[in-house]
């Protein structure tokens, strides 16, 4: 294909296992490391606000590691715009904030945000990041309306929620079909509208294969397939199969 698309390794979940535990075991920062000489060109974290998994500490240390000894690899923070998230981001300045809504008891991301109740929340912050020169993407669901919503924002991109698509794809090739065009038909409008695409949630080795067709696609996000593959067959090995995947050189 003519474009390469990015992988952000989403580490969180190297951190949800530390966290089990207590103490510094198993490293994300190490964790980080081996991403980025596998040929990631990008790595994510989504710093809750009970720290479940990344903490504020982790945020800090990555930080300074890309800058110091990495810096043509990009930083993406997600979270809900909260103060401290806010003031997080603000401090640490990554190539990318993404803007992601928190649903009450939720054990991951559910859904993208709501147009007709998230504005007042989310445009300040749009626009204080921006001024910063820090480029935003919002999670969104593939629809035309909350795309339409983000570009009013001011957004720079947006990220599609995908575990739609990658239910359907595990319930079969048309499935997975019908579901993706869904994608096509967000994804040109995004385009359209000057912004950016990203994508993430439940993307794996397998439904890549489709879903990196995807029109315009700048940045894949993927944590918790690529780190559940890499208990059995090592963090660098698996990192260097998404990064082909995400250049079509994957099966």
């Amino acid at each position: 294909m003519s474009r390469v698309i990015r992988l952000s390794v989403n580490v969180n979940k190297v951190a949800t296992v530390r966290n089990s535990r207590g103490g510094a075991e198993p490293s994300v920062l190490a964790a980080v490391k081996v991403c980025v000489a596998a040929g990631a060109p990008s790595i994510t974290v989504h710093p809750r606000s009970d720290e479940r998994h990344i903490r504020r500490s982790d945020v800090a240390e990555i930080a300074a590691l890309l800058a110091s000894q990495h810096p043509g690899i990009e930083y993406n923070i997600e979270g809900d715009p909260r103060p401290d998230w806010i003031e997080l981001v603000l401090q640490h300045r990554p190539t990318q904030a993404t803007l992601v809504p928190v649903r009450p008891g939720e054990i991951t991301s559910e859904a993208g945000f709501d147009p007709r109740r998230d504005s007042e929340l989310v445009a300040p912050v749009v626009q204080r990041f921006k001024a910063e020169g820090i480029r935003v993407s919002l999670f969104v669901d593939p629809e035309l309306a909350p795309i339409s919503w983000a570009a009013d924002m001011g957004a720079d991109r947006v990220e599609l929620y995908t575990e739609p698509y990658a239910r359907a794809f595990a319930a079969g090739s048309g499935e997975g079909q019908r579901s993706f065009e869904r994608y096509v038909r967000a994804a040109e409008h995004a385009h359209k509208l000057g912004l950016g695409i990203n994508a993430g949630h439940d993307l794996d080795l397998a439904n890549l294969v489709l879903f990196r067709n995807l029109p315009h696609l700048d940045e894949v996000s993927i944590g918790h397939a690529l780190i559940s593959r890499a208990l059995f067959h090592g963090l660098d090995k698996v990192v260097r199969e998404y990064v082909a995947s995400c250049s079509g050189a994957g099966a």
